[in-house]
């Protein structure tokens, strides 16, 4: 895809509202999907009347609900077709001459080369084009300004004679990338001269930037006027979280540091307030190997009663890696690949840990679970099963009501099982059990 520097950007009006409900069904048989009893499911799903807070109902006759857990996965059948249609104009165009055949390389995980292909392809009139697409959001890129009008006007007509779904005249346009910024899923990207070639520079969207900052800001608030003080660990727990999260998407932005640079510096006022200035500090302790890694060489890191408040602009800017097409959810091999990969640095349980603390439970309990998680690379120390969101249990070494003592020393976790497993005393369990 390099040197495609015009970008088809278009935005289909009222996507989930507009799908046509016989269309999506018919897609889903021709995809495989052919069990008529969840067809009849889906379809009811799909005509189930919208109420108001009023209680009027009004009846559905086309459409998705926005907001449901089916709606992205409906979005994706939908315009499956169109995926297909945009990659037959160029993609999966064949060419006469057999040296030129596409290297399968999918064995080493590679996919599969088509490079020579294209070279070839490039030789005729066709129109290359590439299509990214997310949902009902996605972007043609194009070698130049006549093929991306012309994509731009075909890609209207195919979407309102084969989906019946119309385009927002307003919204969608065609962005040379040398002069224009297009955004994307948060992001915002051009194409900047550097020597004798163009490099990618990337942000954060406008519109994600004030909606991040001002998520923030809102929990500083919060971290402000604690209603206690579990309270206030939960908020710093929330706060750190959300900096994570933040930081592991945007990261993969050229211009990343610059732009939370920037929102450190909009927002540090709020850490010198009366309120927040006093209670913190620059000293204190980071339980956390996670934590420690990342955030434990910053200068900008401080502390709330010796809990670590994580600096929204200690950031670097990450190159996107493409991953090996075997790793997958849907093979056994994909599967065990991944849990081979996994190790402390899983992100996604760690910021689970972080955002839902125990209840009445002190600080140092709190910050140890996070960090035993790390250390036992997520998995139970007992059975060495791998830790969930659902299973995951803390155990006292040294009974808690004795000495009420939540050191690392202390604590180990295991899955819900093992811990019914050490605290039972009859017999007949401990044999059901094991």
């Amino acid at each position: 895809m390099q040197h495609l520097h015009y970008v088809v950007d278009i935005d289909i009006k009222g996507f989930f509202d507009n799908v046509s409900h016989s269309k999506l069904l018919k897609q889903m048989w021709s995809l495989g999907i052919r069990d008529k009893n969840l067809i009849s499911i889906m379809s009811k799903i799909l005509k189930a009347p919208v109420e108001y807070n009023d209680g009027t109902r009004i009846k559905n006759d086309k459409g998705t609900p926005q907001g449901g857990i089916l709606s992205l996965l409906l979005s994706n059948i939908v315009l499956n077709e169109f995926d297909w249609w945009i990659a037959s104009q160029w993609e999966q165009m064949k060419v006469k001459t057999k040296t030129v055949m596409p290297v399968d390389r999918t064995k080493e995980g590679k996919g599969i080369d088509k490079g020579n292909q294209y070279k070839e392809l490039r030789k005729s009139n066709l129109k290359e084009m590439f299509v990214v697409r997310y949902a009902d959001d996605f972007k043609i890129f194009c070698r130049n300004k006549s093929d991306a009008v012309k994509i731009f006007y075909a890609c209207r007509n195919w979407l309102l004679k084969r989906l019946h779904l119309e385009i927002s005249e307003e919204k969608s346009q065609i962005v040379n990338l040398k002069s224009e910024y297009s955004e994307f899923l948060g992001f915002k990207m051009k194409v900047i001269p550097k020597g004798n070639r163009w490099i990618v520079r990337s942000h954060i969207s406008d519109k994600a930037f004030y909606r991040t900052e001002s998520k923030l800001r809102e929990i500083i608030k919060q971290i402000k006027y604690p209603k206690g003080t579990n309270d206030e660990v939960r908020k710093i727990g929330l706060y750190n979280s959300t900096v994570v999260g933040i930081h592991q998407y945007f990261r993969i932005a050229t211009m990343i540091s610059f732009d939370l640079g920037l929102m450190a510096y909009r927002m540090q006022g709020m850490f010198k307030s009366h309120k927040l200035a006093k209670r913190i500090k620059k000293e204190g302790h980071i339980a956390s190997l996670f934590i420690n890694k990342e955030y434990g060489r910053s200068k900008q890191i401080r502390f709330i009663r010796k809990q670590p408040l994580l600096p929204i602009g200690y950031i670097k800017h990450k190159n996107p890696m493409m991953k090996k097409t075997k790793v997958n959810k849907c093979t056994e091999e994909g599967r065990k690949l991944i849990h081979n990969q996994l190790s402390f640095e899983n992100v996604f349980m760690l910021r689970h840990i972080m955002e839902n603390p125990v209840k009445e439970r002190t600080m140092e309990y709190n910050d140890n679970r996070l960090s035993l998680y790390s250390a036992q690379k997520g998995k139970c120390k007992i059975s060495q099963e791998m830790l969930t969101s659902v299973n995951l249990r803390c155990h006292h070494i040294e009974p808690r009501f004795k000495s009420q003592n939540d050191s690392y020393d202390n604590l180990i976790l295991v899955t819900e099982q093992v811990h019914k497993l050490i605290h039972a005393t009859d017999s007949k369990t401990i044999d059901k059990l094991m």
